[in-house]
Protein backbone atom coordinates (compact mmCIF):
# COMPACT_ATOMS: atom_id res chain seq x y z
CA UNK A 1 0.00 0.00 0.00
CA UNK A 2 1.13 3.54 -0.87
CA UNK A 3 1.25 6.46 0.97
CA UNK A 4 -1.74 8.75 0.71
CA UNK A 5 -0.45 12.52 0.47
CA UNK A 6 2.50 14.62 -1.40
CA UNK A 7 3.83 17.63 -0.17
CA UNK A 8 4.43 21.02 -1.76
CA UNK A 9 5.48 24.02 -0.22
CA UNK A 10 4.79 27.43 -1.47
CA UNK A 11 5.91 29.97 1.20
CA UNK A 12 3.39 29.91 3.71
CA UNK A 13 1.22 28.14 1.80
CA UNK A 14 1.35 23.90 2.14
CA UNK A 15 -0.55 22.33 -0.67
CA UNK A 16 -1.37 18.55 0.28
CA UNK A 17 -2.48 16.69 -2.55
CA UNK A 18 -4.57 12.98 -1.98
CA UNK A 19 -2.44 10.89 -4.42
CA UNK A 20 -3.96 7.49 -5.64
CA UNK A 21 -5.78 8.90 -8.71
CA UNK A 22 -5.49 5.23 -9.77
CA UNK A 23 -7.94 4.22 -7.21
CA UNK A 24 -10.25 7.45 -7.48
CA UNK A 25 -8.09 8.52 -4.15
CA UNK A 26 -9.67 5.84 -2.03
CA UNK A 27 -9.12 5.77 1.41
CA UNK A 28 -7.71 5.04 3.95
CA UNK A 29 -5.31 2.62 4.04
CA UNK A 30 -4.07 1.39 7.44
CA UNK A 31 -1.29 3.64 7.64
CA UNK A 32 -2.70 6.42 6.56
CA UNK A 33 -4.02 7.67 10.17
CA UNK A 34 -0.64 8.06 11.21
CA UNK A 35 0.42 9.58 7.90
CA UNK A 36 -2.38 12.36 8.25
CA UNK A 37 -1.51 13.04 12.01
CA UNK A 38 2.12 13.34 11.73
CA UNK A 39 1.55 16.07 8.55
CA UNK A 40 -0.78 17.64 10.65
CA UNK A 41 1.35 17.53 13.67
CA UNK A 42 3.95 19.06 11.85
CA UNK A 43 2.09 21.97 10.35
CA UNK A 44 0.90 23.16 14.00
CA UNK A 45 4.52 23.14 14.93
CA UNK A 46 5.62 25.19 12.24
CA UNK A 47 4.51 28.84 12.75
CA UNK A 48 5.47 29.63 8.75
CA UNK A 49 2.92 27.66 7.45
CA UNK A 50 -0.25 29.76 7.20
CA UNK A 51 -2.62 27.94 5.30
CA UNK A 52 -3.16 24.55 3.78
CA UNK A 53 -4.76 23.50 0.94
CA UNK A 54 -6.46 20.08 0.11
CA UNK A 55 -7.03 18.55 -3.19
CA UNK A 56 -7.24 15.43 -5.27
CA UNK A 57 -4.76 14.23 -7.72
CA UNK A 58 -6.84 12.80 -11.06
CA UNK A 59 -10.39 13.09 -11.66
CA UNK A 60 -11.51 12.63 -7.84
CA UNK A 61 -11.29 13.98 -4.60
CA UNK A 62 -11.96 11.19 -3.27
CA UNK A 63 -14.26 8.10 -3.84
CA UNK A 64 -14.09 7.35 0.35
CA UNK A 65 -13.89 3.45 1.43
CA UNK A 66 -11.90 0.95 -0.87
CA UNK A 67 -15.58 -1.14 -1.65
CA UNK A 68 -13.31 -4.34 -2.65
CA UNK A 69 -12.03 -4.23 0.61
CA UNK A 70 -15.19 -3.95 2.03
CA UNK A 71 -16.54 -6.76 -0.11
CA UNK A 72 -13.37 -8.86 1.19
CA UNK A 73 -14.02 -7.40 4.74
CA UNK A 74 -10.13 -7.14 4.74
CA UNK A 75 -7.59 -4.51 5.62
CA UNK A 76 -9.76 -1.65 7.84
CA UNK A 77 -12.49 -3.92 7.49
CA UNK A 78 -11.56 -7.56 8.32
CA UNK A 79 -11.94 -9.59 12.45
CA UNK A 80 -14.55 -8.92 14.88
CA UNK A 81 -16.85 -5.55 15.40
CA UNK A 82 -14.58 -4.92 17.97
CA UNK A 83 -11.54 -5.28 15.96
CA UNK A 84 -13.52 -2.79 12.93
CA UNK A 85 -14.13 -0.66 15.79
CA UNK A 86 -10.84 -0.02 16.69
CA UNK A 87 -9.50 0.40 13.22
CA UNK A 88 -12.13 3.24 12.62
CA UNK A 89 -10.99 4.86 15.83
CA UNK A 90 -7.16 4.65 15.08
CA UNK A 91 -7.57 5.59 11.65
CA UNK A 92 -10.56 6.78 9.99
CA UNK A 93 -10.77 8.66 13.12
CA UNK A 94 -7.24 10.28 13.48
CA UNK A 95 -7.32 11.46 9.94
CA UNK A 96 -10.96 13.22 10.65
CA UNK A 97 -9.51 14.56 14.10
CA UNK A 98 -6.12 15.54 12.54
CA UNK A 99 -7.47 17.24 9.97
CA UNK A 100 -10.10 19.41 12.56
CA UNK A 101 -7.34 19.75 14.23
CA UNK A 102 -5.47 21.74 12.04
CA UNK A 103 -4.88 25.32 13.91
CA UNK A 104 -4.07 27.17 10.55
CA UNK A 105 -6.96 27.55 8.14
CA UNK A 106 -7.92 24.73 5.86
CA UNK A 107 -8.90 25.36 2.05
CA UNK A 108 -10.12 22.22 0.79
CA UNK A 109 -10.09 22.30 -3.22
CA UNK A 110 -12.91 19.67 -4.11
CA UNK A 111 -11.43 18.41 -8.14
CA UNK A 112 -14.48 15.70 -8.63
CA UNK A 113 -16.43 13.78 -6.85
CA UNK A 114 -16.03 13.46 -3.04
CA UNK A 115 -17.99 10.63 -1.94
CA UNK A 116 -18.48 9.21 1.63
CA UNK A 117 -14.70 9.86 4.03
CA UNK A 118 -14.17 11.75 0.98
CA UNK A 119 -17.30 14.03 1.18
CA UNK A 120 -16.75 14.67 4.91
CA UNK A 121 -13.26 15.53 4.62
CA UNK A 122 -14.08 17.92 2.16
CA UNK A 123 -16.30 19.53 4.35
CA UNK A 124 -13.91 19.69 6.96
CA UNK A 125 -12.15 22.61 5.50
CA UNK A 126 -12.90 26.06 6.73
CA UNK A 127 -12.85 27.37 3.50
CA UNK A 128 -14.50 24.85 0.52
CA UNK A 129 -13.84 25.48 -3.12
CA UNK A 130 -16.02 23.29 -5.95
CA UNK A 131 -14.81 22.42 -9.55
CA UNK A 132 -17.54 22.85 -11.79
CA UNK A 133 -17.16 18.72 -11.75
CA UNK A 134 -17.22 18.22 -8.26
CA UNK A 135 -20.25 16.41 -6.86
CA UNK A 136 -21.21 15.58 -3.11
CA UNK A 137 -22.25 12.15 -1.45
CA UNK A 138 -22.58 10.60 1.76
CA UNK A 139 -23.81 6.92 0.10
CA UNK A 140 -22.90 5.46 3.72
CA UNK A 141 -26.89 3.37 3.64
CA UNK A 142 -26.74 2.56 0.33
CA UNK A 143 -23.81 0.34 1.22
CA UNK A 144 -25.77 -1.08 4.42
CA UNK A 145 -23.87 1.14 6.59
CA UNK A 146 -23.81 4.65 8.25
CA UNK A 147 -21.34 7.58 8.89
CA UNK A 148 -18.14 5.85 10.84
CA UNK A 149 -16.24 9.13 10.59
CA UNK A 150 -18.40 12.14 12.16
CA UNK A 151 -19.94 12.92 9.06
CA UNK A 152 -23.31 13.06 11.19
CA UNK A 153 -21.73 15.88 13.61
CA UNK A 154 -20.34 17.82 10.42
CA UNK A 155 -22.28 17.68 7.59
CA UNK A 156 -25.33 19.55 9.81
CA UNK A 157 -23.01 22.22 10.51
CA UNK A 158 -22.29 22.74 7.04
CA UNK A 159 -25.67 22.34 5.01
CA UNK A 160 -28.43 22.30 7.84
CA UNK A 161 -30.46 19.36 9.72
CA UNK A 162 -32.72 18.78 6.87
CA UNK A 163 -30.29 19.00 3.64
CA UNK A 164 -28.34 16.53 5.79
CA UNK A 165 -30.86 14.15 6.16
CA UNK A 166 -31.81 14.32 2.69
CA UNK A 167 -28.51 13.96 1.54
CA UNK A 168 -27.67 10.84 3.92
CA UNK A 169 -31.53 9.10 3.93
CA UNK A 170 -31.61 8.99 0.48
CA UNK A 171 -27.76 8.24 -0.47
CA UNK A 172 -28.16 10.91 -3.34
CA UNK A 173 -25.23 12.48 -5.43
CA UNK A 174 -25.62 16.37 -5.70
CA UNK A 175 -23.61 18.34 -8.07
CA UNK A 176 -21.33 21.09 -7.62
CA UNK A 177 -24.37 24.19 -8.16
CA UNK A 178 -26.68 22.55 -5.33
CA UNK A 179 -23.46 22.20 -3.29
CA UNK A 180 -22.95 26.17 -3.85
CA UNK A 181 -26.70 26.63 -3.10
CA UNK A 182 -26.93 24.46 0.06
CA UNK A 183 -23.61 26.24 1.81
CA UNK A 184 -21.29 22.93 1.07
CA UNK A 185 -19.21 24.72 -0.73
CA UNK A 186 -18.11 28.62 -0.58
CA UNK A 187 -18.12 28.90 -4.31
CA UNK A 188 -17.92 26.84 -7.52
CA UNK A 189 -14.95 27.72 -10.32
CA UNK A 190 -14.34 26.26 -13.88
CA UNK A 191 -12.10 22.92 -13.30
CA UNK A 192 -8.64 24.73 -14.85
CA UNK A 193 -9.16 27.36 -12.57
CA UNK A 194 -9.80 25.96 -9.31
CA UNK A 195 -6.22 25.50 -7.78
CA UNK A 196 -5.40 29.19 -9.23
CA UNK A 197 -8.27 30.12 -7.02
CA UNK A 198 -7.81 27.99 -4.16
CA UNK A 199 -4.43 29.98 -4.18
CA UNK A 200 -5.30 33.13 -4.37
CA UNK A 201 -7.08 32.75 -1.61
CA UNK A 202 -4.37 30.70 0.60
CA UNK A 203 -2.06 33.16 -0.48
CA UNK A 204 -4.39 36.09 1.10
CA UNK A 205 -4.42 34.12 4.29
CA UNK A 206 -0.81 33.47 4.34
CA UNK A 207 -0.11 37.37 4.57
CA UNK A 208 -1.83 37.65 7.54
CA UNK A 209 -0.39 37.65 10.79
CA UNK A 210 0.09 33.80 12.06
CA UNK A 211 -0.42 34.08 15.95
CA UNK A 212 -4.38 36.22 15.13
CA UNK A 213 -4.74 34.14 11.91
CA UNK A 214 -4.57 30.68 14.68
CA UNK A 215 -6.26 32.50 17.52
CA UNK A 216 -9.31 33.72 14.81
CA UNK A 217 -9.59 30.02 13.75
CA UNK A 218 -9.91 28.59 17.00
CA UNK A 219 -11.80 30.95 17.63
CA UNK A 220 -14.55 31.04 15.06
CA UNK A 221 -14.11 26.51 15.64
CA UNK A 222 -14.67 27.02 19.96
CA UNK A 223 -18.18 29.53 19.16
CA UNK A 224 -19.75 26.51 17.08
CA UNK A 225 -20.47 24.98 21.08
CA UNK A 226 -20.01 27.73 23.15
CA UNK A 227 -22.61 30.26 24.57
CA UNK A 228 -22.25 34.09 23.90
CA UNK A 229 -20.60 34.76 27.24
CA UNK A 230 -17.85 32.20 27.03
CA UNK A 231 -17.39 33.17 23.68
CA UNK A 232 -16.68 36.31 25.37
CA UNK A 233 -14.35 35.24 28.01
CA UNK A 234 -12.41 33.58 25.32
CA UNK A 235 -12.02 36.93 23.33
CA UNK A 236 -11.16 38.80 25.91
CA UNK A 237 -8.30 36.33 27.20
CA UNK A 238 -6.83 36.07 23.17
CA UNK A 239 -7.65 39.35 22.35
CA UNK A 240 -4.99 40.58 25.15
CA UNK A 241 -2.44 38.04 23.65
CA UNK A 242 -2.69 39.53 20.23
CA UNK A 243 -2.71 43.22 21.75
CA UNK A 244 1.25 42.18 22.68
CA UNK A 245 2.35 40.97 19.86
CA UNK A 246 4.72 42.72 17.65
CA UNK A 247 2.63 41.74 14.49
CA UNK A 248 -0.58 43.70 16.22
CA UNK A 249 2.40 46.96 16.53
CA UNK A 250 3.31 46.49 12.58
CA UNK A 251 -0.39 46.12 11.29
CA UNK A 252 -1.03 49.31 13.19
CA UNK A 253 1.77 50.97 11.93
CA UNK A 254 1.19 49.87 8.01
CA UNK A 255 -2.60 50.59 7.77
CA UNK A 256 -1.35 54.30 9.24
CA UNK A 257 1.32 54.45 6.53
CA UNK A 258 -0.92 53.15 4.09
CA UNK A 259 1.34 49.73 3.23
CA UNK A 260 0.62 45.83 3.21
CA UNK A 261 1.53 44.33 6.86
CA UNK A 262 4.92 42.26 6.94
CA UNK A 263 3.91 40.13 9.89
CA UNK A 264 6.84 37.72 11.22
CA UNK A 265 4.59 35.81 14.08
CA UNK A 266 6.36 37.60 16.74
Amino acid sequence: MTGLIEQMRHDGVLVLTLDRPDRLNALPDLGDGDEVAAICEAVNADMTVRCVVLTGAGRAFSAGGDLNAMKARSDLFEGSGASIRERYRRVVHRIVRALYGLEVPLITAVNGPAMGLGCDIAGLGDIRIASDRASFGVPFLKLGIIPGDGGSWLLPRNVGYARAAEMLFTARTIDAVTADAWGLVNRVVPHDSLMEEAMITARQIAAQPPQALRMAKTLLRQGRDMNFDQMLEMSAAMQALAHLTDDHIEGVTAVLEKRPGDFKGR
